[in-house]
């Protein structure tokens, strides 16, 4: 046995993709005898004279039979003495992409069905070109209905010729072309004898056979936590899927975005304790400490994952409306569900010839490059380097619908410098950056301010379009441990928040909220009740002890860039 194969078939209105995967079941002997018997009593009052029509294997909708195509992504489940299959047949008109976008995403390997008669369309350029975004590496042309051709082999070559300079424009990673007729048979599941100048195997034979399994990606060891999992005060495990490499009991691991370092202290496997685990499993691992993480997190062994709010991706506009700029949307990006903002579209692509145009606007099914401002920095890396870590889609807020699915193309670490910095204490925060709320998308943003350190002796600004502090203040950063002390508008000094102490004076966080501070007792007890509060509380204590009102305002625009 080769393992379990996942795979999607797609290709324009009907080229013959739910004919194909009903043929491999029927040829295969694959049918419960009652499956069979309706098969051929259904195909009886069809359009192929009483032939078996095997797409009704496949179109389980009457409705979607009456109108002659598939509409929805059909999943089927079988096995064959060699290999165990899952495949999404999904639909060809151009206006249900994101259904056939839905099935690529789970799928390692694509058979492209390409019409003889019509050749390479734009439709096949565009369904080639979602497959690859989406991750697949693998790919089959299935040039079918060769019986419609008389099974000419130049017209096959004249095809394979034009397949061969989609895959190069596109970078494809494995190609197989096979030239099939899925309504007789020819070269599915056996040999076909109308095309005897054929030498290479049936499709079958080859997904039996074709080996898809990924290369390490050398990231190490990584987990994007799915779910805090405490029944008691006591336990304390952190669970998701491990996505590269193995955990072992006593390993050290970084917690990021926080940072923080800790232990391995147990690994579960569902209920049974392991002393390593490995990729693909899904683990519950507890730590000999307390950290920071909280769902959408990530354990690894290594510090090194890229951890930001800006991003570029490549992405696939699904929404009947236009890509708005400035619209706020949720972004989910591995366990992570955070808000962003589409802030520029760098150039939309030409599915049929590879071209970068220029764009304003994107409409639905249109493929663009765009960059992307998240509201908090998340850990994320290019699709390329880590494929959990670089698939996204974007939900729209209010409908709660799948706007676009894409994956990252660049991660832009280059506005991470801290706001303050004193030797080692580094701390950051958005307090002298302005926020604008645009009343055409009745969404909030941070504009995009220059990046700027400051140091003790440097100058800062008070007063703005949405802010306006005192001269004399302090800022207290309190995942950082750092505090700021701001005197006559500069940075008088840098300090660990251990050698703090209230002097009266205003004080506000690192984001420019007021902090409900009126004595040195309620200093204390803010310190306290931060240390004690886990990270699923956070909300809780900030609504508690933290204030925007007091220096800062919304100001309504609706010319402005957003971060």
């Amino acid at each position: 046995m080769s393992g379990l194969l996942k795979f999607i078939t797609c290709g324009s209105v009907d080229d013959g993709k739910s004919t194909l995967i009903g043929h491999i079941l029927y040829d295969s002997k694959l049918l419960f005898a009652d499956q069979e018997e309706a098969l051929v009593l259904d195909s009886k009052v069809g359009s192929r004279g009483g032939e078996i029509d095997y797409s009704l294997l496949l179109d389980g909708l009457m409705a979607e039979r009456e109108q002659g195509i598939t509409i929805d992504v059909a999943y089927r489940y079988f096995t064959t003495d060699n290999r165990s299959f899952i495949v999404a047949d999904t639909p060809g008109h151009e206006e249900y992409t994101r259904n056939m976008a839905v099935g690529a995403s789970f799928a390692q390997l694509a058979v492209v069905m390409v019409d003889a008669k019509s050749g390479v369309l734009v439709q096949t350029r565009r369904h080639a070109r979602i497959c690859a975004l989406m991750g697949i590496r693998y790919f089959v042309f299935a040039v079918n209905k060769m019986d419609l051709v008389d099974y000419s082999k130049d017209r096959f070559h004249e095809i394979e010729n034009d397949i061969r300079e989609l895959a190069e424009s596109l970078g494809l990673y494995s190609v197989k072309i096979i030239p099939i007729s899925a309504t007789e048979g020819d070269n599915v599941t056996v040999k076909s004898e109308n095309m005897k100048w054929y030498d290479g195997e049936t499709l079958l034979a080859y997904l039996e056979h074709v080996d898809v399994t990924e290369a390490a990606s050398g990231t190490g060891f990584y987990l994007p936590v799915q779910r805090v999992c405490r029944p008691t005060h006591e336990f304390r495990g952190f669970q998701g899927q491990i996505e590269s490499g193995s955990v072992t009991v006593g390993q050290k691991i970084y917690t990021l975005p926080s940072n923080e370092t800790a232990t391995v202290k147990s690994i579960l496997v569902g209920d049974k304790e392991a002393d390593e685990a490995s990729v693909g499993r899904a683990v519950t691992i507890t730590l000999d400490r307390e950290v920071d993480v909280s769902r959408g997190c990530v354990l690894s062994d290594s510090d090194t994952l890229p951890v930001a709010h800006n991003i570029t991706a490549s992405l696939l506009w699904m929404e009947d409306d236009k890509l708005t700029l400035g619209k706020e949307y949720l972004v989910k990006l591995g366990t992570k569900k955070v808000a962003g903002v589409l802030k520029e579209i760098l150039y939309k692509i030409d599915v049929n010839s590879g071209e970068h145009l220029g764009a304003e606007s994107i409409e639905k099914n249109e493929i663009a490059v765009c960059k992307l401002a998240l509201t908090e920095k998340i850990v994320v890396d290019t699709f390329a380097n880590n494929k959990t870590l670089g698939e996204l889609i974007l939900i729209d807020r209010v409908s709660h619908m799948t706007a676009a699915c894409g994956v990252v193309a660049n991660v832009d670490t280059s506005d991470e410098a801290p706001y303050f910095e004193k030797d080692d204490i580094r701390t950051g925060g958005y307090i002298f950056e302005e926020f604008y709320f645009n009343l055409d998308n009745a969404s909030l943003s941070k504009s995009a301010a220059d990046v700027k350190t400051y140091r003790v002796g440097d100058s800062v600004p008070v007063e703005g379009d949405s802010f306006k502090y005192p001269d004399y203040f302090d800022i207290i950063a309190l995942d950082d441990a750092a505090a700021i002390l701001i005197r006559d508008q500069k940075v008088f000094d840098i300090i660990p928040l251990s050698e703090y102490r209230y002097q009266g004076l205003p004080v506000l966080d690192e984001k420019g909220f007021a902090l409900k501070i009126h004595g040195a007792s309620d200093m204390k007890e803010l310190l306290m009740e931060y240390s004690e509060t886990d990270s699923d509380k956070k909300q809780e204590f900030h609504n508690k002890w933290f204030k925007f009102e007091t220096y800062r305002r919304i100001v309504c625009t609706d010319n402005f860039w957003m971060i």
